[in-house]
């Protein structure tokens, strides 16, 4: 399965904040939005990821001052991206080795979206789900 089908099962779009917004405004919006991160975006290009543990991280460091500080302060830059074409195995692997739960998806060098771990692990399961009962139905002879 590709990534690609798993956008199409999720509303268009993402969730994006320029690298000047205050970390209390980028809190606001993950708060509002249920979302564990946000892109970063400047003039249409992806210039960052920024998650509630990059946040969490530094409250531990700088504790409040943590809430004067940008998105650009705080956000990974130039985060590792896929394509609708990578597949749910490729995305695993890519969030699962690098230690992070979120992956921009990148078409023709224009951000179309982002999947989560728990997006990933979902499609996988519908997948094997699908593929026991097909084996169900075959082993039964109903095909």
């Amino acid at each position: 399965m590709l990534v690609q089908a798993i956008l199409k099962n999720k509303p268009p779009g993402f969730v994006s904040v320029t690298p000047d917004l205050p970390v209390g405004g980028v809190v606001d919006v993950l708060a509002q939005k249920g979302i564990g991160a946000v892109l970063v975006v400047e003039n249409g290009e992806l210039v960052g990821i920024l998650s509630e543990r990059d946040i969490v991280r530094s409250l531990s460091r700088r504790a409040a001052q943590t809430l004067e500080l940008t998105a650009a302060d705080l956000m990974t830059p130039n985060p590792i991206t896929a394509t609708p074409e990578t597949t749910t195995e490729q995305a695993m692997e890519i969030m699962t080795e690098r230690h992070f739960r979120h992956l921009p998806i990148v078409e023709n060098g224009r951000l179309t979206g982002l999947v989560s771990i728990g997006d990933v692990v979902k499609a996988r399961i519908d997948q094997s789900q699908h593929e026991v009962e097909t084996l169900r139905v075959y082993v039964a002879g109903n095909v």
